[in-house]
Parts: C-alpha cells; sequence; structure tokens
C-alpha cells in the first residue's frame, strides 16, 4: 500500500492511532505460549477517550492461559482490522498486570459481567496494561472501486499500486 502522507519509523501519530481503533472494540491478542507458539484470541479493549495514551488495557482471568503466557513472556501484539472501513493496526507492547482496584472498577463496564459474573473484585480478574512501544497502521481512503482500478493498472505495468491511503509508524517507548 502506498502513503499519501510518507512516514517515518519516528512519527508520533498517536491521535491517528487512537482515530483508527476507537470504535474497534474487538483486538486479537497474541502472546507467546510456552511451548514457543504464538497464541491469538479476541479480547475487549477497555479504555475509555480519557485513557487514549500509551496503553491499552483488557481484562482476563487470572487463571487462563492468556495471563500466564503474558507472565512468562510480557512482549505481546495487538492486531485490530476494520475491513469496512479499510484500517488495519498492529500494536506492539508489554503487558503487565495492574493492580489498582479503583480503576478496575472504573474502566469495568456490564459486557464484562458475562466474562466475570463476580465482578471487577472478583479476585481472578485481573486488569491488564498493555505499555505501547510500537504501533502500525494502514488506513484506505480509496472508494473500492478505485483501489480495483488501482491494482489492475500494477498487475499490467508490474509497478506496485500507489497513494491508496496512509500507512504510519508510531513509537511510544
Amino acid at each position: 500500500m502506498g502513503s499519501q502522507h510518507p512516514s517515518t519509523p519516528e512519527s508520533n501519530d498517536i491521535a491517528k492511532l487512537w482515530e483508527l481503533i476507537k470504535d474497534v472494540r474487538f483486538g486479537m491478542l497474541t502472546t507467546r505460549h510456552e511451548n514457543g507458539h504464538l497464541h491469538s484470541r479476541p479480547m475487549t479493549t477497555q479504555n475509555r477517550r480519557d485513557d487514549e495514551a500509551d496503553a491499552l488495557f483488557f481484562f482476563m482471568s487470572r487463571s487462563g492461559e492468556p495471563f500466564a503466557d503474558l507472565q512468562r513472556e510480557p512482549q505481546v501484539n495487538v492486531a485490530y482490522a476494520d475491513p469496512s472501513g479499510d484500517t488495519y493496526v498492529s500494536v506492539s507492547g508489554l503487558a503487565e498486570a495492574v493492580e489498582d482496584a479503583a480503576l478496575r472498577r472504573a474502566l469495568w463496564n456490564t459486557a464484562n459481567q458475562a466474562w466475570f459474573p463476580n465482578g471487577p473484585d472478583d479476585a481472578n480478574v485481573v486488569l491488564v496494561r498493555v505499555r505501547i512501544t510500537h504501533a502500525e497502521y494502514w488506513d484506505v481512503h480509496e472508494s473500492k472501486l478505485v483501489q480495483l482500478y488501482k491494482m489492475a493498472r500494477a498487475a499490467a505495468t508490474g509497478q506496485p499500486p500507489r497513494d491508496l491511503g496512509d500507512h504510519g509508524q508510531v513509537r511510544m517507548h
């Protein structure tokens, strides 16, 4: 995918990152399992608008495999996709348990009750913060018809399609 606005790895477009993921409620959280394999699971992002800084928040079970995985290896990835909007985001970061009961209660919502019926104060419920170290995004602006035309032209000319949208990176830490 080409870029309308060339970007360097030093770009710090955090507002763009949050704009692209704010309406995508589920991210695929990838951890490294004890056998060395990468495991991805859908997780609900718990951030509120005022939390949009350098971290993502998720609730999980302390006794579950995802939490065990990130305890062994805190480096994780969270991938977001909105195919209808042609936006895609990949976030790398370091995961850690947050032992802050007030924050856990503040981020809690009724949807979490389905997974954790004993509420936010259940000892098995852990709030996990993924401190973002790097994120990469792709945001296609062209219509499907224009995309198809540019791809057909690229196939005919042997040159990759250009100017389909924005591609950028955000480095946090």
